[in-house]
């Protein structure tokens, strides 16, 4: 294991004995809800992951270390730090883990680390991906390149649906990223179950998703692999309700000069403004449903491996 990586014992031994372990990114607690929300569906979603009998390994740049898994005081760290944690894509990890900040991962940080550490599965909420108006301003997640050259699963609810969700897609197919749909035919739309675009290949349970993962890494063929996972049907709300208030969200952001890393957090925060609160506790069913089929994914993923 890498030099830089800190594992708790707990993952550590998981690691060492082939048992499943999940892994957890952390700006979903630093940037994605406000606290107490943050703390609480932390906690939660590594309840659950460990319901299903996997270990949780959340992942964050502490005191010049990438940590795999976080300790309770860890946790409430990210979660009370507000602006003063770093958001750690692929570009910011070498300046967190030299000066020692305190960093919250993303998408591309967490698969970066949960591939250094061993661990091929990695829950989130939804991917990062082209922006809308990408093709003036250029925004695109860093999410997109790391999934082509970081072999890890990530679990999600599809793109974040305040994305370009084609042009997403249309990357991803370049990239040479698998973007499998589980139980759907259909890319989810984060906080509603159907995007009306297509999944690349679907499967009904987590063992056909498992034998993928395996055949595509015994072939040599690098890079991770989207596993889209709708939110559950009594947790979606409207699509069309939800674009109407995501446009008002771009608006917004539009008007108050908001670019960059800055954008996503903003347009989250204005959602839960403009819906009442409705998109927060959506997008905390969503994630706590990822971490679940993550557990399961892992397990069935590691007793592949043990054959």
């Amino acid at each position: 294991m890498h030099d830089r990586l800190s594992p708790t014992p707990e993952v550590a031994a998981a690691l060492a004995e082939g048992r499943p372990v999940v892994a957890l990114e952390s700006t979903v607690i630093s940037h994605g809800m406000p606290f107490p929300k943050n703390l609480e569906t932390a906690t939660a979603l590594e309840d659950a992951v460990r319901a299903e009998g996997a270990v949780p390994a959340t992942i964050a740049v502490l005191d010049g270390r990438i940590r795999v898994g976080l300790d309770g005081e860890a946790l409430e760290r990210l979660a009370r730090g507000g602006t003063g944690v770093m958001k750690l894509s692929r570009r910011d990890l070498p300046v967190a883990l030299a000066t020692g900040a305190l960093g919250a991962t993303t998408v591309a940080a967490t698969m970066i680390a949960a591939r250094l550490a061993g661990i091929a599965v990695f829950a989130t909420g939804g991917l990062g991906g082209v922006h809308r108006g990408a093709e003036t301003s250029f925004d695109v997640s860093a999410d997109l390149d790391e999934l082509a050259r970081t072999s890890v699963c990530v679990v999600c609810a599809g793109a974040k649906s305040i994305l370009d969700l084609p042009k997403t897609l249309e990357v991803l197919e370049t990239r040479g990223v698998p973007v499998l749909g589980l139980g759907t035919d259909s890319f989810p739309a984060f906080y509603s179950r159907n995007s009306g675009l297509p999944v690349s290949h679907r499967c009904d349970n987590v063992h056909e998703v498992a034998a993928i993962l395996r055949a595509k890494w015994e072939l040599g063929l690098e890079g991770g692999v989207v596993l889209a996972n709708p939110i559950p049907e009594a947790d979606a709300l409207d699509g069309a309700a939800m674009e109407q208030a995501i446009a008002q969200a771009l608006k917004d952001a539009e008007h108050h000069g908001i670019t960059g890393k800055s954008v996503t957090p903003f347009l989250l925060a204005a959602l839960e403004r403009i819906t009442g609160g409705r998109s927060l506790t959506a997008n905390m069913a969503l994630i706590r449903n990822n971490a679940v089929t993550a557990a399961r994914l892992a397990a069935a993923y590691a007793a592949l491996a043990a054959r």
